[in-house]
């Protein structure tokens, strides 16, 4: 399998996009430790996911250092070693420009942002020292998203960290690169997740999601999943400070498309 003992944290697990993650890389072969700051629903992933393999549940909020650091060293107890970090945790706060709080928006950057960095620092500065000690290089991916090109002027914190964090990629990738650590991300536009299901009921809102996505239907977090299993595989292995858009066509659109009426 193409990532046969290999040991991955993901970031945010317990549920959507990140869950789809540790499925997927227990599939192909990993140990997988999940990171959230939820521990019922973190509890539960694990439980579940160790029908596909070995999963471990991690406490964590990775906007505080003491508790990324904590979760290296849960890692490396459980596992000996650290392969894969996917930096998935991440949050929103919907307001507007003129009306948004200055906490609010240093929250979302604090998970958003700064835990990414935190994270793959943390993981980066062991995968160094396996390197020194004649191991193999890792890589690391962080979970950005289309917002990274474009804003949305009611999701100003998440706007800014998403393109913060493309440019975090860039400059990871080339600092880590004289290790032979990979560093890329991946960009999803409107995924299945639980924050979209509300949304996606809603008939207007969702005729607003397909008018700017040419493929027609909202993307499933088992897609995003194949990427990054991807990117962590051997296959990707002259990839590194890349973004990878996932958005059914978005950011190639410049107008809207009509939107088929199942109805019809």
């Amino acid at each position: 399998m193409a990532l046969d003992g290999r040991v991955a944290i993901v970031t945010g697990g317990a549920t959507g996009i990140g869950y789809a993650i540790a499925r997927r890389f227990l599939h192909d072969g990993a140990k997988v430790v999940i990171a959230d700051i939820n521990e019922r629903a973190g509890a539960e992933a694990a439980r579940d996911l160790s029908e596909f393999g070995e999963a471990r549940f991690v406490h964590a909020n990775v906007a505080e250092k003491l508790d990324v650091h904590n979760l290296l060293a849960s890692a490396l107890d459980a596992f000996s070693d650290v392969d894969i970090l996917v930096n998935n945790a991440g949050i929103v706060h919907k307001a507007g420009f003129l009306d948004l709080d200055v906490a609010d928006f240093q929250r979302v950057l604090d998970i958003n942002l700064k835990g990414a960095f935190l994270c793959g620092q943390a993981v980066a500065q062991h995968m160094v020292e396996k390197i020194r000690q004649g191991g193999s290089a890792g890589t690391i991916i962080n979970m950005s998203s289309v917002n990274a090109e474009f804003a949305l002027a009611d999701q100003v914190g998440y706007s800014v960290s998403k393109g913060g964090l493309k440019q975090l990629t860039k400059v990871m990738a080339l600092a880590l690169a004289p290790y032979g650590i990979r560093v890329n991300a991946i960009g999803p536009g409107s995924i299945m997740t639980e924050l979209l299901h509300a949304v996606a009921n809603d008939p207007a809102a969702r005729n607003t999601i397909l008018s700017r996505t040419p493929l027609g239907r909202i993307g499933e977090p088992k897609e995003i999943a194949s990427i990054a299993a991807f990117l962590a595989s051997d296959d990707a292995s002259y990839m590194t400070g890349q973004t990878v858009y996932a958005d059914g066509g978005r950011l190639a659109l410049n107008y809207v498309v009509p939107v088929r009426n199942d109805e019809d």
